[in-house]
């Protein structure tokens, strides 16, 4: 399998175009077997899956192993799932858990700072910064505060869509992107991306 999106525009901001009929009609006719309503679904959420399995992996291989996985996931899943909550919701734990048994495998761990550095490679520096100084403040933030920021800025999900995915209080969730960013403030590297 071929990379689905090229280095340089990987790990920009990306939120799936819904399409006309809604994910948990198509999630219900791919029960049905309806190998069509797979597709449609594959097409609007693949780049998606692969973008965070290439943020969590930091391997372009790893990534498209994961996507694989997901969707398969997700076909053993359709006959019983009833989706009540954003295709993406559901699948974001899906994707992380398969990427984290990929890489335990491997014996590697999360790509923390080489995946932060690509997240980035899209956004303007402001004077007196880079990119590569964000990304090693940003992977120096404990696990839980980076997963929040990407979770919210990266992969465009709502606060209430990050409690239910990561099974937390909203507060929580709210804490976390607060003392994250109040850290990207102070820190001398990063301040000058919240002066703009």
């Amino acid at each position: 399998m071929g990379s689905i999106c090229c280095r340089q525009t990987c790990m920009a901001k990306f939120s799936p175009d819904p399409g006309p009929t809604p994910d948990a009609d198509l999630v219900e006719a791919i029960g049905r077997g309806d190998v069509s309503a797979f597709d449609e679904l594959y097409g609007r959420y693949r780049d998606w899956v692969f973008r965070l399995a290439y943020r969590l992996t930091g391997d372009e291989h790893d990534a498209a192993d994961v996507l694989q996985d997901a969707f398969l996931y997700l076909f053993d899943k359709a006959p019983r799932l009833q989706l009540y909550v954003k295709l993406t919701t559901f699948l974001y734990p899906a994707v992380k858990n398969l990427s984290l048994t990929i890489l335990r495998e491997r014996g590697r761990t999360v790509a923390a700072e080489p995946a932060l550095e690509r997240t980035l490679a899209a956004k303007t520096d402001p004077p007196g910064s880079t990119r590569a100084e964000l990304a090693v403040v940003l992977a120096g933030l404990p696990e839980e505060q980076r997963e929040t920021l990407l979770m919210r800025f990266v992969n465009g999900m709502s606060l209430e869509e990050i409690a239910e995915v990561l099974r937390i209080p909203i507060g929580t969730v709210k804490s976390r992107a607060h003392n994250a960013i109040a850290a990207l403030r102070r820190d001398p590297r990063t301040r000058a991306y919240f002066d703009l």
